[in-house]
């Protein structure tokens, strides 16, 4: 009809969906002892994370071969399918390297969704910050029980901890002691010096027989031993199961173990009642999760191994904080410059500050602990990046080292 318009149907234009960061730099800071990792996104956002210490060199080549290349360009929000990518990429090579050096991108990951939210990892953990209580672990068998009684009530007195953890037995030592009689003299040694106020714990590192284990598990058991680590061969899950089902006293352990199906038997065999995953030797904090949720639907606590301080406690500080079924103290190595040097000036301040036994996890987000940059120019730097890629002009000296 004359005067009519014509209808035009409008398209409103469709609305952008939002530009996700993705990887593009992966970069290793490592000595022989530890890597400290960065990943970048090309946003500018950044994390820090850090490979298992030890061989920590030869952990950085493993990790610019073989899970930096399958990173780079990927969304670094869902950190447990990017894990689960590169496991399947470089499935004809599992083993303690491959987690060793996937503990790097994990770790550092979290870290980089937490300063992108704002939180600390405990609160993308569903915990929260505060003081967490910590046992003082002992890492020495080259002292008299005499000298580690000593010790350990110092620190009891001058740091406030309420439980103590020594080592008996000598090193997958097949039943050959230290120093002959060293274990029969240092457990009534410790229990008649920390008193009935002090939690005690021991560590054997794969040191006994079945049969030997469960005659040193009912001396532990008559001197009040609460906990009863790696007694036998830890890669011999029956012979652990014998030793826990002959005794009362808490046989623990699992800190070598990184394969799941390992972990999967382990806890079918009831091999131990208390799991202690080392973040670091499981391949990051991801799968460290799997394995406290396969723990707690079997109705066992979660002590994590931490020997050290390096990332491996703090990161183990936030995972214990947030966990339903958490044991109840933080491993907290004692050992000072004199046993472990590599240690010292690895983070600015003090993450690790001991107060009235227990040790302090921030609200600051990430991991809360900032590396040393003066450690970090005197690492080896090694660097994977998408091609192209530029660090922006506008990074701190400290994000550019």
């Amino acid at each position: 009809m004359p005067g009519r318009g014509k209808t035009v149907a409008i398209t409103p234009p469709k609305p952008k969906a939002p530009t996700m960061p993705l990887i593009s730099r992966l970069e290793t800071f490592s000595n022989e002892f530890v890597a400290f990792v960065r990943v970048t996104c090309d946003d500018g956002s950044h994390g820090w994370g850090q490979t298992s210490p030890y061989n920590a060199d030869i952990t950085a080549q493993v990790f610019h071969r073989q899970i930096a290349p399958w990173a780079l360009g990927q969304d670094p929000a869902d950190i447990a399918a990017l894990v689960a990518r590169i496991e399947r990429q470089e499935h004809k090579y599992p083993g303690t390297y491959r987690c060793r050096a996937l503990a790097g991108l994990d770790t550092a990951l979290w870290d980089w969704r937490g300063r992108v939210e704002g939180k600390p990892v405990v609160a993308l953990l569903g915990g929260a910050p505060g003081p967490l209580r910590a046992y003082a672990s002992s890492m020495r068998r080259d002292i008299t029980p005499e000298a580690e009684a000593s010790r350990m009530q110092r620190l009891a007195g001058e740091q406030g901890f309420d439980a103590v953890k020594f080592r008996i037995g000598a090193e997958c030592g097949g039943d050959v002691d230290e120093w002959p009689g060293r274990t029969e003299a240092i457990i009534p040694r410790m229990s008649r010096a920390m008193g009935s106020g002090i939690a005690l714990l021991v560590d054997a590192n794969s040191g006994f027989s079945p049969r030997r284990a469960i005659e040193i598990g009912h001396r532990l058991q008559d001197h009040g031993i609460c906990h009863y680590e790696e007694p036998v061969p830890y890669w011999e899950l029956e012979q652990t199961a014998e030793v826990a089902a002959a005794l009362s006293v808490d046989v623990t352990g699992g800190e070598q173990d990184w394969d799941l199906a390992t972990w999967r038997r382990m806890i079918a065999l009831r091999a131990v009642d208390v799991v202690q995953p080392d973040i670091m030797y499981m391949g990051g904090l991801s799968r460290t999760l799997t394995v406290a949720r396969m723990a707690a639907e079997a109705g066992l606590p979660c002590t994590p191994h931490a020997a050290n301080l390096s990332l491996v406690t703090l990161a183990t500080m936030h995972l214990l904080k947030a966990l339903p079924n958490a044991g109840p103290y933080l491993e907290f190595s004692i050992e000072g410059p004199d046993y472990y040097p590599w240690q010292q000036d690895l983070f600015l301040g003090d993450p690790f500050r001991v107060t009235a036994g227990a040790v302090p996890i921030a609200d600051t987000p990430g991991w809360g602990g900032e590396i040393n940059p003066a450690w970090l120019e005197a690492a080896i730097w090694q660097e994977t990046a998408a091609e192209g890629f530029r660090p922006s002009a506008y990074q701190s000296l400290y994000q550019r080292l």
